[in-house]
Parts: C-alpha cells; structure tokens; sequence
C-alpha cells in the first residue's frame, strides 16, 4: 500500500461529511446510571480499538458530571487493547469537587476488564497571566498534499463503510509536512508537523470540541518516535501502541479549522518511545500541549 497525494484544494471541505457525522455519533454515550455511560466500538480492520477513541468517549463520559466546568487537563493509561467488536463502559468516580477545580476519574472497560484509566480535572472560568510559544513557521496547509489512504485504514482516521477508501470519506483531514513512505521510510530527525482538521463543520461548545481534539490528539504522535529509526507501525516486525496519554488544554478553538501539530521525540529506549506535541490554531495560538509515551517494540531484537 502507497499513500497517495491530492491537491489540497481538490476535496472541498465543505462536502466532507459522512465519516465526520459518524465520529460524532460515537460521542453520544448511552447513559445507563448516573455514572456509568456506554459508548459505541468501531472496527476499522485492527485487532484493537484506536486509542483515541476510547480517550474521546472517556472525556465525554467525565464532561457529563461536570458540566458546569471546562477540561484543562487529562491524564491516561491504555491498560488493554479494546475490542472493536462490542461496546465499551464507562464508570466515573467523582473524585472531588472544590471551589476552582473538579476532578474525575474514568474506567473504560469491557467484558468486566478495564483498558483505559482516565483522570482529568475541570475548572471554573477566570483570569490570569498569559504566554505562549510561537508556532513554527512552516508551508500553509494549502500548499500542502492530503494525505490519503487508498486501500487500508489507518487507526487515526474514521472511514465509511466503503473498502477501499478515498479522502472525502475521512473524518480528519491530514496535510503532514514531512511525509515518510509509511513501507519504506527515510531516517529523520525525531520531529515533524501536520496540518489537521475536522472534515466538515463541527457543530457543538467547547466541550464537544475538546473531546473531539483529545481523539485527534492521538494521530500520527507515536510514529514522532520512530522517525529517526526509520522505521513505520506499516511494517509486520513492528508491535506499537499507545502506553498512556497526557493533554493540557489552553485556549478555545473549533475543530473545523485548521491546526498544526508540532510534534517531537526527545527519547526512545527499552522499547519505548516519548512524544510531545503543542496543537496551534491556524492564527498562530497555542490551544493544547501534548505528551505521549508509547510502545515501540521490533521483532528484530528478539
């Protein structure tokens, strides 16, 4: 499988809908009890779950107890891979409540088994000092290629139904900066930048967004780590996965704007991997810091 290049302005974004509707479709949980939410699997062909859906629908499932506040933070361990076969339940402890903050504790599990543990904390709106980096100065997303997918999904993106896969039937957009050849990859150095963003309009407030920004969060930063190895999660003697997830939210935005993901890797070992990432606005504001550790492992040193 070759990925394939389009014209950024060949897939208009205001047609691209369908998969979109249907990832937020997956952020409408049943409620069952008070604290306990059923959220909806999806396969895409992968032995697991992808780790940004069960990370989406698990601050979701925290946002419903706490409605009043906003997310600033969320910290999580993939315990177990998920099945994408059945559906996945969510247990929140209210783990306090105080003046400024909330926090909640969240157990995404199935078959009576947890494969994720998410914490997060919520706070009232107010002021204070404010700071940021300044975003890289990279190629606009328009004058980057899509990045699309021709005959196999990959865990980041929601298709349709269909088999073989074109871009309009993605629910993210993916511009990177610095493609690698996803069989055949180059040795780099450990860092890269995507323009990402929803395909299509995303209706909803900042909580919605936020959840839908923590399931994008988890795209293409484990292969950060990978880069300078050259080497891709494509390949049969790779085994990688998401070890646990950590987000800190900064700044409003909207999902159906553009975003770029500044993304590096300051250290790899013992068949693990660390990636950060910050998530700028398309107007140069920083809106959320990212840190993954993440599983790495090859057949070859066995």
């Amino acid at each position: 499988m070759q990925p394939q290049d389009t014209n950024a302005s060949s897939v208009p974004h205001s047609t691209q809908g369908a998969a979109l509707q249907q990832l937020l479709g997956l952020f409408e949980l049943d409620r069952m009890d008070p604290d306990h939410y059923v959220g909806q699997s999806l396969d895409l062909g992968f032995r697991n779950l992808f780790g940004g859906h069960i990370l989406g629908q698990a601050l979701v499932a925290a946002g419903n107890t706490c409605e009043d506040r906003d997310v600033h933070s969320l910290h999580a361990y993939f315990i177990r891979g998920g099945d994408p076969r059945i559906p996945i339940h969510y247990n929140v402890d209210r783990i306090r409540d105080g003046a400024s903050f909330s926090v909640r504790r969240v157990t995404a599990s199935q078959d009576g088994k947890a494969i994720l543990i998410l914490s997060s904390s919520f706070q009232v709106d107010e002021a204070g000092f404010d700071h940021q980096i300044a975003m890289p100065v990279v190629p606009p997303p328009e004058a980057v290629p899509l990045a699309v997918t021709s005959t196999r999904p990959v865990p980041e993106l929601i298709p349709t139904s269909s088999e073989h896969l074109v871009a309009h039937e993605f629910a993210i957009e993916m511009r990177p900066v610095e493609p690698v050849d996803p069989q055949f990859p180059d040795r780099k150095e450990p860092f890269q930048h995507i323009w990402f963003r929803a395909a299509g309009p995303v209706p909803g407030n900042a909580a919605l967004q936020k959840c839908l920004l923590a399931y994008a969060s988890d795209f293409s930063l484990l292969s950060t780590c990978l880069r300078p190895h050259g080497v891709t999660y494509y390949q049969p003697e790779m085994v990688t996965a998401s070890l646990d997830h950590a987000m800190w939210f900064y700044r409003d935005f909207r999902m159906d704007d553009w975003h770029l993901y500044v993304c590096d890797s300051p250290s790899a070992g013992h068949a693990r991997g660390l990636n950060r990432g910050n998530i700028f606005s398309h107007d140069g504001r920083l809106v959320a810091c990212v840190s993954q550790e993440g599983l790495i492992r090859s057949t070859q040193f066995r």
